[in-house]
């Protein structure tokens, strides 16, 4: 019986383009279900697809503690994810939750 030999998919590879960036990250978000550690996990990703030198240097932080940052062990600081997000080219935007129901408009 011939051996299969299979080799650890790495996303980064796969991220050429800034819109390929772009909908990696939206499609974590999706998928995040407000875990702040997977967001930071997929910048990382995305970070490394860019170069995490250049990224670090970009962002005004250090290369190691980039690295550290976007681990995926831990929820770095929202001042990180912006500087992150700036130095990827890359943005934050805020949509509407559709609601359903009657009772579903809120007063602030």
């Amino acid at each position: 019986m011939a051996r299969t030999v299979t080799t650890r998919y790495d996303v980064a590879e796969h991220l050429r383009t800034p819109e390929d960036m772009a909908a990696y990250l939206e499609a974590s978000l999706e998928d995040a279900r407000g875990d702040a550690a997977f967001i930071a996990k997929a910048l990382g990703d995305i970070a490394r697809a860019k170069g995490m030198s250049r990224v670090a240097r970009d962002a005004g932080l250090s290369r190691e503690s980039l690295y550290k940052a976007l681990s995926g062990e831990r929820s770095p600081g929202f001042d990180t994810i912006l500087k992150v997000m700036k130095a990827l080219g890359l943005r934050l935007s805020a949509e509407a939750i559709p609601q359903r129901g009657p009772f579903s408009r809120r007063r602030l």
